[in-house]
């Protein structure tokens, strides 16, 4: 496929959207990049709702079929957004048809799933990107910038919060709640976001120690956990999450040797975004963080700068902004989280094939 049009700019890359929940996200997004994406198709297995979808962004193909998505020829993408049992096999079926993959978390339910999908991409020639977007927030994008110019200085403390409130209607959609369908509960659908966060500004964790709770809800998975990290740094960091905040914030706060850098409290995405209170420890080194910010240039947020970042990789064949290896870090720490609550001892990482939780978490 030639990418370069006659006036020497990158063609579009024609995109179809699978299931029509966070999918109406990931539409707006791609909606908002119009000089990258064309939405070409969308599909869900609630005809109706598609046809609705379909009418309020513009999309001429609605199908409640994956696979007559993949028969199409022009379509290069297919983002899967569909509940997470879901996304291991369609993933699949997306690479087969010879088309690249984006894929809602949970991407799987096991280290093991997840080293298939890593497999069968190399193998396909094709390439899967998982979903990660409060990596691309500017608040946190500027920490990350003041750690690569290293002025951060040496990492000593994580803390992250995620506090939210999830009632009894938000479980009656019958796949939530539930191990098989959902599989996992707030550490793997609400906070997953926010601990990719601490790996990538941090880099990998080396040992987990981890308790866990379902308190708030009459549900099948924990909806409140307390977590302990030892980071491959040597910095500390604490996770704790819970589903029964009357007030819903999300908090990250970072202390390094030269600086401290504090998040908004926004519960979902936008606790990502400005504003971030980047502390200096001297009146010199803020001089020096203000000069470096100034250099910082801002970017799409969100899904929008996830799929923007997305879409050069594709076009230039430059390396996936979010890639299946960092998917599978996060899902090696819900792996060691599980174990380590359930024989409540701390876990060394990484885990292998030889881990009793390789092949799968669920009960």
């Amino acid at each position: 496929m030639n990418n370069v049009l006659d006036n020497g700019t990158l063609d579009k890359i024609k995109v179809a959207v699978v299931g029509l929940g966070i999918g109406q996200h990931h539409l707006r997004a791609y909606s908002s990049l119009p000089g990258q994406f064309e939405i070409a198709a969308i599909c869900d297995i609630d005809l109706a709702k598609a046809q609705e979808v379909a009418a309020t962004f513009g999309i001429k193909t609605v199908t409640t079929d994956l696979a007559e998505l993949c028969r199409m020829e022009d379509l290069e993408v297919i983002d899967i957004c569909t509940p997470p049992h879901l996304h291991v096999p369609q993933v699949l079926q997306v690479l087969e048809a010879g088309k690249n993959a984006v894929c809602e978390k949970p991407l799987a339910s096991s280290l093991a799933a997840v080293d298939e999908l890593i497999e069968a991409e190399s193998q396909s020639g094709r390439r899967v990107m998982p979903i990660f977007q409060y990596r691309f927030g500017n608040g946190a994008q500027k920490l990350r910038h003041l750690i690569a110019q290293g002025l951060a200085g040496q990492a000593y403390l994580a803390t992250i919060e995620t506090a939210w409130r999830r009632r009894p209607e938000y479980y009656a959609i019958p796949w939530r709640g539930k191990w098989k369908t959902e599989l996992g509960g707030a550490i793997v659908g609400h906070a997953i976001h926010a601990h990719d966060l601490l790996f990538y500004l941090l880099g990998p964790a080396k040992n987990v120690f981890a308790r866990t709770a379902t308190m708030v809800n009459a549900i099948e998975v924990e909806d409140c956990a307390s977590i302990s990290l030892e980071m491959a740094n040597g910095a500390l960091a604490s996770l704790s999450v819970t589903l029964g905040s009357s007030v819903e914030i999300t908090r990250q706060r970072y202390c390094f040797s030269n600086l401290v850098a504090e998040s908004n409290t926004q519960p979902y995405a936008s606790n990502t975004s400005d504003p971030w209170l980047i502390s200096g420890d001297s009146p010199e080194l803020n001089i020096k963080i203000e000069a470096a910010l100034a250099d910082y240039l801002p970017q799409p947020e969100g899904f929008a700068g996830q799929f923007s970042h997305f879409y050069q990789a594709i076009r230039r064949g430059e390396p996936l902004p979010v890639t299946l290896t960092d998917a599978r870090r996060s899902l090696e720490l819900i792996t060691a989280i599980y174990h380590s609550a359930r024989t409540r001892q701390p876990v060394e990482l990484p885990l292998g094939p030889e881990h009793r939780l390789y092949g799968g978490w669920i009960p």
